[in-house]
């Protein structure tokens, strides 16, 4: 009788702990796929697969849906900017011998007795022929950026190098405006493409040169983190004000108190999306009328 009485109490015992484990199993592998469901599509790989609707998921049927939307978007997105870096190359591959036309005629006739009025045009007509060339070289290079068509190559480098070379670019702009451009000695090496972050660097201090007044300075320095090396770029410059700061970035966006000033808005832009393919980043820290300083990160592993 006894052993009667523990037979019954323990049947529903052991019928709800097996009840209990089906139930957490079955919640335990819809778990997994929703998580394989997220990575792939974190990753890029989701494709859509059928599930069975007699269990109880509509939450993963509804998620798989819209996973499945969100890379066709994505697919979508991709293909558009290939596209898009297709136009601005053959575009640019059929301005090339234009442009390159306009030049040579800009010199032949700089060579020509021409009144100081026609020197005036010429000037003006080499001077944007030159800035389209710069433009459309430019957007290149911005549209395979963000297609991903260019290929970084990271590797160490020392440092010091990639400051001396900024410098040498733009010393011949900043003696003739009279700018101090000074790099400070730095020891040390980070992972960066050599070619690449040169010109990002480049773009930076060729900014902080154009808008830095005559007589001003701009200093060129670096410091070691434990994860990062900090490239400094500081110039004595007027400054930006904070509601720009977050635009200053966007691609052929110019601040109102340079606009009248010669630029295309894309320097900063590329040196952005250049360090970013490399897995470092890019800081301005700046107030109006006491210079700024551009901060550019680059990875030491």
């Amino acid at each position: 009788m006894t052993a009667s009485l523990l037979l019954l109490v323990l049947l529903p015992a052991v019928g709800g702990v097996l009840f209990g484990l089906y139930h957490w199993r079955r919640a335990r592998r819809q778990a997994d796929r929703l998580d394989r469901m997220l990575s792939r599509a974190i990753d890029g790989s989701f494709l859509e697969e059928s599930f069975d609707e007699t269990l109880p998921s509509a939450l993963e049927t509804r998620l798989a849906r819209f996973l499945n939307g969100s890379a066709a978007s994505a697919r979508a997105l991709d293909e558009e900017r290939r596209q898009i870096a297709a136009l601005i190359a053959d575009i640019s591959h059929q301005t090339r011998t234009p442009i390159a036309n306009l030049l040579l005629y800009a010199s032949l006739l700089e060579e020509s007795p021409l009144s100081p009025a026609q020197q005036g045009q010429l000037c003006a007509l080499r001077g944007q022929a030159e800035k389209l060339a710069f433009l459309m070289e430019a957007l290149v290079k911005s549209s395979r950026l963000d297609a991903g068509v260019l290929t970084l190559s990271p590797s160490l480098h020392p440092i010091q190098p990639l400051l001396e070379d900024a410098v040498a670019q733009g010393a011949a702009a900043a003696a003739e405006k009279g700018i101090s451009l000074t790099v400070l000695p730095c020891a040390g090496s980070a992972r960066f493409d050599a070619k690449w972050t040169s010109e990002a660097l480049f773009n930076v201090v060729d900014n902080a040169l154009k808008y830095t007044p005559p007589g001003g300075s701009v200093t060129l320095s670096a410091d070691r983190y434990e994860l990062f090396c900090r490239i400094r770029v500081t110039d004595s410059g007027p400054g930006i004000p904070e509601e720009e700061q977050a635009q200053i970035f966007s691609r052929f966006y110019r601040g109102a108190a340079v606009r009248d000033q010669d630029g295309l808005g894309l320097g900063l832009y590329l040196t952005r999306r250049i360090l970013i393919r490399q897995g470092g980043y890019l800081r301005l820290s700046s107030r109006p009328g006491q210079g700024s300083e551009f901060s550019l990160y680059l990875p030491l592993e």
